[in-house]
């Protein structure tokens, strides 16, 4: 048990997606302008990397490695993903129309999103049984949630605040990133003393 709860902090906030592995970062800079549109973004996301790793896991397990096909790994995945993502836009969709019409192209890009691939191939680098590998999926993809909506609120604030003329917009915002990733860097820095 204690292996899981250190499997899940490590992955939510020590090696955090978006600013530990730096990916993830185009719905990270896109989508992140309004809270409830990082809220609606982190739980599609966080839906579609948990369902995906695993499913991926599974293709891996019972189909590549027995088969000898691990040369078929990323398409498989990538394949994979494209279906939860398929799944989710429509659930999305029917549930939410609003939602639908605020995440609107990052919504089918989940599909490309390097992070739900980067996390289904640390997942098979890692050899996971299916309970951690859907732990550890489900704990990236929770950082991953956290991180955009504390970015959404500090873009919030900035859209509020009178920023030079020269760093009004994205440097500001990539500013503000780096300042966050550094912040994040403190907790990996506790876990090795």
């Amino acid at each position: 048990m204690k292996e899981y709860v250190l499997l899940m902090v490590s992955a939510a906030l020590v090696n955090n997606v978006i600013l530990a592995r730096f990916l993830g970062l185009c719905s990270f800079m896109g989508v992140t302008t309004r809270i409830d549109t990082a809220v609606g973004m982190g739980m599609a996301t966080t839906f579609v990397i948990t369902v995906s790793s695993m499913a991926d896991w599974a293709v891996e397990t019972y189909l590549l490695q027995p088969f000898g096909l691990g040369y078929l790994r990323t398409v498989t995945f990538i394949l994979v993903i494209a279906a939860a993502v398929q799944f989710t836009e429509m659930t999305v969709k029917k549930v939410s129309p609003a939602l639908f019409q605020m995440l609107g192209i990052y919504l089918p890009l989940i599909t490309t999103n390097c992070a739900v691939l980067g996390v289904a191939l640390l997942l098979v680098a890692g050899k996971m049984t299916f309970i951690g590998s859907t732990l550890f999926a489900f704990a990236s993809s929770v950082g991953y949630t956290l991180v955009m909506v504390i970015f959404a609120g500090l873009r919030e604030r900035l859209a509020l605040a009178e920023v030079p003329r020269l760093f009004a917009g994205p440097p500001i915002g990539f500013i503000v990133a780096s300042l966050l990733a550094l912040a994040f860097m403190g907790f990996s820095g506790m876990s090795t003393s």
